[in-house]
């Protein structure tokens, strides 16, 4: 049997995937099982404009390890993959792409820059989808969805027709959050709150009739020169007396009122606050309760407005703040300026600080979809969040719903199908056709907006399957299984989606929501290009390939974690055990096959272990990849592999594989290490897909795939995800192969300890009060004295052992002795001993001195602090067992 010594990841990553792809082993339709169980899964359809990162790499992983995992469990499995057409993301790009030719997109007109976003798109958008093939992702490319495709966008008109013709949907005059550098409104969700220090200025208004001044504070002096009242709180005594008065608003020529309302906090300031309608949305909410006017003074570019007066008009509104506060200052109304830290509110793309103007937009009434989703949630707790906490997120938020903003000032993306009469009549409908009919008129201009990216995405579920034809993907998929994402997104994605898809498909778009955690840098910041700290995924595949990365990714599941290349180099490590294993195994396969029956056929202590472990690993994977209990799905995989087949089985079995003389014995110990191989890489191909389909398409013999998938080609992939028999699972064996496991690790130990060269023989002496535990150990005396190299092996009921010998007790009372005589040099192994519990006790001081200073306690990661006490407690430990060792040697 050829195989190449060394695994190279890039040569198994190039050659199978293509082949995977090319044969529909990712389309639903591979099942051959009209009554087969669905699985269903929509990926969150990542930017056009977007590369990958690790935030995708570590959601597409645990997708496809679900997908995978259900497919070999014969489920009719999709995972349908997309992308969005990203509005404002895009339109800035093909901009700026504009820009290095001289031109903009007002050159080329709103029809001729469409058409150019179109040829980015082909020429140079997905490049993700080259990626995602990369990383293994079975996704069903042959239903590969575009927010933009043209049944997608028929599915948005049509969703938006019917919310307008319902009163759900509605146009109208009011307070938005405006981006001046993309120009475009913004929802409240496309907008960070970021603390900032600032200053706090203290204004004073004449009142009028009076010699009193009322002193408000405020942290943006230029909206006063938009102020149309004064407010106060009904229950402050303070301004009781002057409700009602009017101020004389400086730097004006107008007057305005004091009002009361409840909503004013006595505490803030002075307790009296400037009312600008215009320009806060608290304010404008305020101003509609007192019948108040709106003077807008800040325009879309954030200049001055000809209502700031002539002495700001065309400022910049930075501009305008100090040459307020120097007026203010000038006629003596300037109380006082001190510093404070306030929220700014930014723009969550270009970070430029947004403006609140009062705007005609398209709104959305979110009432009844919200108490729909809320409704459901109380009823019938779904979707089901996992991790748990993030159900109440999810209501909370539902809970306090406003009105969505719908509309976007761009050129890219699903114009609002609104038309207009040259009389200012509106008319809603699903194309220009139809709208023409409706007013009778074929003289209409289309609304200029486009709908907001997340009202396209808000679909995705259902419009990616047909809706709202009655299709038989429809009928099949959905509501989906379950959907992967992050918790940056529960209000802008997945709360909505809940809500569209009760509100036009009739059901939540999926049972479950699984929120992953976040991979953070080293330090523990979140992972940005503004920070420039991210991981480029393409390059740790490059250096440590796609398998180990994957499983690195997989063991995050729903925690927060700092990303360690040491992590995904053990991962490395890890394939390349599993490579060197079943090298090992092919390398002494002559004669031999994999032969399923053969495990239910173990009488040797060793054979029924390994069945029993591999049996009991399948049953743990299952409930861990079901519960979406991902690290321990890992954990489960490495131990098993690592450490029950690779460090114990193969060398238990190691002496009857390896002999020279072909026999019967040979043949079956053959057949069952390739066995119990071909089923371990069958574990570990939802997560290890390339490296398994390597090895697997090597293996000789009897490799069935399931049955739902007759006929197909022979792939790793469609087999028959192992469920774990009860009935191979035997407690006595694995509690009788743990006692010889620990036997042979402690004298190996004892070896370590002593120094004991390599090629010395030695003599054990093993004691225990249990007949069966001595039967146990008789039984593997041959292995036993292979893997210690020990001469002699004496087994009693009683420790009979020289005084100088290394001792250690055992499980179930056994004891275990190495007589030492002949082996070490006694004198100068203590001085070496001693040596060496000098060094870790002056180790041990400098950390207890570590520990004993306040300032490092307090000030170092508490992981760091956590580190010094577990070295600590480790080094006691130590201390003990070469305490003991020195003892024996007396």
């Amino acid at each position: 049997m050829e195989i190449p010594k060394q695994y190279d990841p890039r040569e198994a990553e190039k050659n199978h995937y293509e082949r995977w792809e090319k044969n529909g082993f990712f389309a639903p339709e591979i099942n051959r099982d009209p009554k087969a169980p669905v699985f269903s899964i929509v990926i969150p359809p990542p930017n056009v404009t977007g590369s990958l990162h690790m935030g995708h790499a570590l959601q597409h992983t645990l997708m496809d390890v679900m997908t995978r995992h259900k497919r070999m469990r014969g489920y009719r499995a999709l995972w349908l993959p997309g992308m969005d057409h990203a509005g404002i993301s895009t339109q800035l790009m093909v901009s700026r792409a504009l820009k290095k030719e001289g031109k903009s997109r007002h050159d080329l007109g709103r029809e001729k820059f469409v058409e150019r976003v179109w040829q980015w798109k082909q020429e140079s958008g997905g490049q993700i989808t080259v990626q995602m093939r990369r990383e293994g992702a079975s996704v069903d490319w042959s239903r590969d969805k575009f927010t933009m495709d043209e049944d997608l966008s028929r599915v948005v008109r049509e969703v938006f027709v019917r919310l307008y013709d319902e009163g759900m949907i509605y146009r109208g005059n009011r307070i938005v959050n405006w981006c001046p550098q993309d120009q475009t409104v913004l929802s409240d969700l496309e907008v960070e709150k970021l603390p900032q220090a600032g200053k706090l200025h203290y204004l004073q208004y004449p009142i009028k009739n009076s010699d009193r001044r009322i002193t408000v504070a405020t942290t943006r002096p230029e909206t006063m020169l938009g102020d149309t009242a004064v407010a106060v709180n009904p229950n402050d005594e303070r301004y009781r007396d002057v409700v009602g008065q009017t101020v004389l608003l400086p730097l004006t020529n107008r007057e305005i009122p004091i009002v009361a309302d409840e909503y004013v906090d006595p505490e803030f300031g002075t307790g009296a606050v400037k009312i600008t309608p215009a320009h806060d949305p608290n304010d404008y909410e305020m101003g509609l309760r007192h019948g108040l006017p709106q003077v807008v003074v800040i325009d879309p570019h954030a200049k001055m407005t000809a209502e700031a007066g002539a002495g700001f008009a065309g400022l910049d509104r930075y501009q305008a703040r100090e040459k307020v506060v120097q007026d203010f200052e000038a006629i003596g109304l300037l109380e006082k300026v001190v510093d404070y830290e306030f929220s700014i509110s930014k723009c969550e793309r270009c970070k430029t600080v947004i403006e609140h103007l009062i705007s005609t937009q398209w709104f959305m009434k979110m009432d009844q979809l919200r108490d729909h989703a809320l409704d459901l949630m109380s009823r019938e707790q779904k979707p089901r969040f996992v991790p748990e906490t993030y159900k109440k997120v999810y209501t909370d938020w539902l809970e306090n719903l406003r009105d969505w903003t719908i509309s976007r000032q761009l050129w890219w993306g699903h114009q609002i199908p609104a038309w207009y009469t040259p009389d200012g009549q509106l008319v809603v409908a699903t194309s220009k056709e139809e709208a023409s009919e409706k007013a009778g008129t074929n003289e209409l201009t289309q609304d200029p907006d486009v709908l907001d990216t997340w009202f396209s995405s808000a679909l995705w579920p259902f419009s990616t399957l047909g809706w709202p034809a009655e299709t038989d993907d429809l009928k099949t998929f959905y509501p989906t299984s379950v959907l992967v994402t992050a918790r940056d997104i529960i209000f802008l994605w997945v709360s909505r989606m809940v809500m569209m898809g009760l509100k036009f498909a009739g059901e939540t778009p999926f049972d479950d929501v699984f929120i992953t955690g976040t991979i953070l840098d080293a330090q523990g910041q979140r992972m940005s290009k503004t920070k420039m700290n991210g991981v480029d995924p393409i390059d740790v595949f490059d250096k440590f390939g796609v398998d180990a990365t994957r499983l690195t990714l997989a063991q995050v599941g729903s925690t927060d974690i700092r990303w360690n290349e040491k992590q995904v180099e053990s991962y490395r490590n890890f394939a390349n055990k599993i490579w060197n294993a079943a090298r090992f195994c092919l390398l002494n396969s002559e004669g031999a096959e994999v032969k399923p029956e053969i495990l239910e056929q173990s009488t040797a202590l060793p054979d029924r272990w390994i069945v029993s472990r591999l049996n009991k690993t399948a049953q743990d994977l299952n409930a861990a990849i079901d519960n979406y209990e991902f690290h321990q799905a890992v954990q489960s995989l490495y131990h098993f592999f690592w450490d029950d087949f690779c460090d114990w089985y193969i060398e238990l079995a190691k002496a009857d594989v390896t002999a020279e003389q072909e026999s019967a014995a040979r043949t079956e110990a053959r057949t069952r290490l390739l066995t119990v191989l071909e089923q371990a890489l069958r574990l570990l191909h939802p997560f290890m897909p390339y490296i398994t389909e390597e090895l697997w398409r090597r293996l000789p013999g009897d490799k069935r795939l399931h049955a739902v998938y007759e006929g197909a080609e022979s792939t790793v992939m469609l087999t028959a995800y192992p469920e774990g028999a009860t009935a191979l699972i035997d407690e006595a064996a694995e509690s009788e192969m743990q006692a010889i496991i620990e036997l042979i690790s402690r004298v190996r130990n004892i070896r370590s300890e002593m120094n004991i060269k390599p090629a010395e023989r030695i003599t054990i002496v093993v004691a225990s009060p249990d007949e069966n535990l001595r039967r146990v150990f008789e039984s593997a005396r041959d292995q036993i004295a292979r893997l210690v190299r020990a001469s002699e092996i004496s087994l009693g009921d009683r420790l009979d052992a020289p005084k100088a010998s290394a001792r250690a007790v055992l499980m179930g009372g056994a004891e275990l002795a190495v007589p030492l005589e002949g082996l070490i040099d006694f004198e100068q192994e203590r001085r070496r001993l001693q040596r060496e519990q000098e060094k870790l006790q002056a180790e041990a001081a400098k950390l207890e001195a570590q520990l004993g200073n306040p300032n490092f306690v307090s000030r170092a990661p508490v992981e760091r602090v956590n580190e010094v006490r577990e070295r600590i407690a480790a080094i006691a430990q130590q201390s003990s067992q070469l305490q003991q060792t020195v003892e024996n040697l007396q």
